[in-house]
């Protein structure tokens, strides 16, 4: 098992990909605020067809955190 950090990632696909990434190979993936978007947003559930569900996403207020 591993984890994946992104920093203050600011593009809705690219992150939709990786939540994908992340749900197939186990990954643990953190998302350290602020993002450039919603995770709502539906550019990033096109690209991470709906795999959010599958994957352990953790959002951190900062990189401290």
């Amino acid at each position: 098992m591993f984890d994946i950090a992104l920093y203050e990632p600011e593009i809705a696909p690219n992150t939709g990909n990786i939540i994908r990434l992340c749900a197939n190979c186990g990954a643990n993936l953190h998302l350290i605020e602020p993002l450039g978007f919603d995770l709502e947003e539906k550019k990033v559930r096109r690209a991470g067809l709906d795999y959010h569900d599958l994957a352990r996403v953790t959002r951190h207020k900062d990189y401290q955190a």
